[in-house]
């Protein structure tokens, strides 16, 4: 079933969104029930703990109208989706194992029930199979692409562990690490629809840019809700990624603003109580609204620099796509 949120944006993109959508979901499914008990088990919760389908969404809409396709079936446009989305369920579950994170949108995590060793075999399978998935499309552009991404996920959670606790660390090093992590695969999502629906490398160069900077900002909001929560909506305790040592933008504006927490040692924060604390310390001093301002650039940014000849459902879609993302906070 279709989330609520992706559904104005599918309405604006076109009728034919709703069934490819389904297919990437069915696709996905067949995937995971592929695999042998209990890994298929486990394959499937991490699919389903991986929210909206936001980035294979991003790749139809970016494919553009299905009158311009190179291939009317969408076919390839299905694998594109559904490899994007195993990527991103691949991330998620490796992330809980570094992170040490028992719950994933208020569920138990595969490393809290299952154990580290079964959490990183959940990972990888997926990982292999969303190249399995796309390299049936014959398609090397694409291939490289969300390679390149997967590749740039890994160095951003290294870069992240290598960071960790060090609370002066440089914005614009938090930033990059953002974009290696976060923004690359939302960048991979509109290469590869655009690549497979029409083959324009030079539209695929101005989505990709759209891409990025509404990935940035996704992240950057992500950080601000771990922050503000609450719990019952973002299925974590507020400031779960402050304990596990994760600086984050709130707490870097914080710090500019409040000397108390400018001399905080972040090791000191061993408690859920404690770490809630310091979310009302940083809510108080004005940084979430400063990093909401942040984002809001980000994604007014892409919508002003999407191409002129964009057709209009596609230029609705992409510019509902980007406010979706802000809406998360609201």
């Amino acid at each position: 079933m279709m989330a609520p949120e992706t559904a104005p944006i599918a309405a604006a993109a076109g009728p034919h969104i709703p069934d490819l959508l389904t297919r990437i979901e069915r696709r996905l499914g067949e995937i995971a029930s592929a695999y042998p008990a209990p890994l298929s088990g486990w394959a499937s919760g991490t699919i389903a703990a991986g929210g909206k389908r936001l980035r294979p969404l991003l790749v139809l809409v970016a494919a553009g109208p299905a009158a311009g396709w190179r291939d009317a079936s969408g076919d390839g446009l299905v694998r594109a989706g559904v490899a994007v989305e195993l990527v991103h369920s691949a991330t998620l579950v490796h992330d809980d194992v570094l992170d040490a994170a028992a719950l994933r949108r208020g569920q138990p995590t595969v490393w809290a029930s299952a154990g580290r060793r079964a959490a990183i075999a959940t990972g990888d399978a997926l990982f292999a199979d969303a190249f399995a998935e796309l390299v049936r499309s014959r398609d090397a552009p694409q291939v490289r692409a969300l390679s390149r991404a997967g590749s740039a996920l890994a160095e951003g959670e290294l870069l992240q562990r290598e960071d960790a606790w060090d609370t002066g660390v440089a914005v614009e090093r938090y930033l990059h690490r953002c974009e290696l992590k976060t923004a690359r695969l939302f960048e991979a999502a509109c290469t590869l629809g655009v690549l497979d629906a029409t083959g324009d490398e030079g539209l695929a160069a101005a989505l990709t840019e759209f891409g990025r900077r509404i990935g940035l900002a996704f992240q950057l909001l992500d950080d601000v809700l771990d922050v503000s929560g609450p719990a019952e909506r973002t299925g974590k305790h507020r400031g779960t990624d402050l304990l596990d040592g994760t600086v984050t933008l709130p707490l870097l504006l914080a710090r500019e603003r409040d000397p108390a927490l400018a001399a905080l040692d972040l090791r000191t924060v061993t408690t859920p109580e404690q770490a809630e604390a310091l979310c009302d310390a940083i809510a108080a001093c004005g940084a979430l609204e400063a990093a909401r301002s942040q984002a809001l650039d980000l994604v007014t940014g892409a919508k002003a620099q999407l191409p002129d000849g964009l057709p209009v459902s596609q230029r609705l879609a992409l510019d509902l796509v980007a406010d979706g993302v802000v809406a998360r906070y609201a």
